[in-house]
C-alpha cells in the first residue's frame, strides 16, 4: 500500500514540475513577444534634426528613464499643448524621428519616453512598469507648467494600450492611438490561433474596454495594409469609443507609415489639432 501511494505521489509531482516547467516556458514565450526592446540607440539627440532636451524621469518605483523633449517656441499658436508619446513594443526612442518630425513641425510639444529596459531606461519591462512609466512623463509634463487638459497623449501599436490606461487614470485633453490593438489577448489569438491565449496570457492592455470609459477627443491612426495590426481592431475601437472621435485611415505596413505615407498622416493629425482648438476656442 505504501509502494502504491509513493508512486502516486512521485507521478503528481512529475506532473507538477512538467505543468510548472511549461507555464514558465509560456511565460517566456509571452514576454518574449510583447516586447522588444533595444538598448542600443541607433542615433543620439542632435541628429534628429530638431530642437530637443534629454529628460531623466524617475517612476514611482524608484526606476530612472531616458526621455526626450521637443519644445516649440513659446509664441507658438500651439505651444499650450504638449504630446505624451508612448511607443511600440520595438526599438527604443531613438527610432521614430520622422514621428517626433511631424509633430513637431505642426506646432506641439512632444515628449518622448523610453520604458523601462529599453534604451538607457533602467528595469525589465512589464505591463504594470509601462503604466507606471507613462505616469512618470505625464507628471513630468504637468512640472513643466502643461495644463492636463492640454496634454495629448499618443499611443503607437503596444502604446496604444499603454495610451489608454493613462487617459482613463489621470485628465488628459486628447487620445491618439497609433496602429494598435483591441486588447492584446485578442491580437494574440489572430497571430498564435495554436495556442490557447486567452486561457494564459498575463498581459492584456485591454484598450478596447477602456475607451467607453474615456471621454475626451479621439483620433484613431491605422492603415488597410497593416498586416501585423489588422484594420478591424481600428474599426472596433472606434466603434466602441465615445464621441468626439475620429478614425483616420494612414497607409503602409504596421512599420511603414512615413515611407508609405508621410502626408496621410500629417493631414490626419493636422485636422485633429485643428479640431481641438476649435473646441478649447469655444470654452
Amino acid at each position: 500500500m505504501q509502494d502504491v501511494t509513493r508512486k502516486r505521489w512521485k507521478r503528481l509531482l512529475v506532473v507538477g514540475t512538467v505543468c510548472l516547467i511549461l507555464a514558465m516556458l509560456l511565460r517566456e514565450f509571452e514576454y518574449a513577444n510583447v516586447y522588444h526592446p533595444s538598448t542600443e540607440l541607433d542615433v543620439q539627440l542632435g541628429d534628429v534634426g530638431i530642437t530637443g532636451e534629454e529628460v531623466w524621469l524617475t517612476t514611482e518605483d524608484k526606476l530612472r528613464l531616458n526621455a526626450w523633449f521637443f519644445p516649440v517656441p513659446k509664441d507658438s499658436p500651439r505651444a499650450r499643448y504638449a504630446v505624451l508619446f508612448v511607443h511600440g513594443n520595438g526599438g527604443n526612442i531613438s527610432h521614430r524621428l520622422d514621428l517626433y518630425r511631424v509633430w513637431h513641425g505642426l506646432g506641439v510639444n512632444f515628449l518622448a519616453v523610453d520604458y523601462r529596459g529599453y534604451g538607457l531606461s533602467a528595469g525589465k519591462p512589464s505591463e504594470k512598469g509601462t503604466y507606471q512609466d507613462a505616469k512618470a512623463g505625464y507628471d513630468w509634463l504637468l512640472s513643466k507648467g502643461f495644463a492636463a487638459e492640454n496634454i495629448i497623449v499618443l499611443g503607437e501599436s503596444l502604446g496604444g494600450g499603454v495610451a489608454s490606461w493613462v487617459a482613463v487614470e489621470h485628465k488628459v485633453g486628447a487620445l491618439v492611438l497609433q496602429s494598435t490593438y483591441t486588447s492584446v489577448p485578442n491580437l494574440g489569438t489572430e497571430l498564435f490561433p495554436f495556442l490557447p491565449v486567452r486561457l494564459l496570457a498575463s498581459i492584456h492592455y485591454n484598450t478596447v474596454d477602456r475607451l467607453p470609459k474615456i471621454k475626451v477627443p479621439l483620433l484613431i491612426l491605422h492603415s488597410r495594409s497593416d498586416t501585423l495590426i489588422r484594420f478591424h481592431h481600428a474599426e472596433q475601437n472606434f466603434k466602441v469609443a465615445n464621441n468626439p472621435k475620429v478614425l483616420h485611415e494612414i497607409a503602409g505596413d504596421h512599420n511603414e507609415t512615413f515611407f508609405a505615407g508621410a502626408e496621410m498622416y500629417k493631414d490626419g493629425v493636422e485636422k485633429f489639432l485643428e479640431s481641438l482648438e476649435t473646441v478649447s476656442g469655444k470654452q
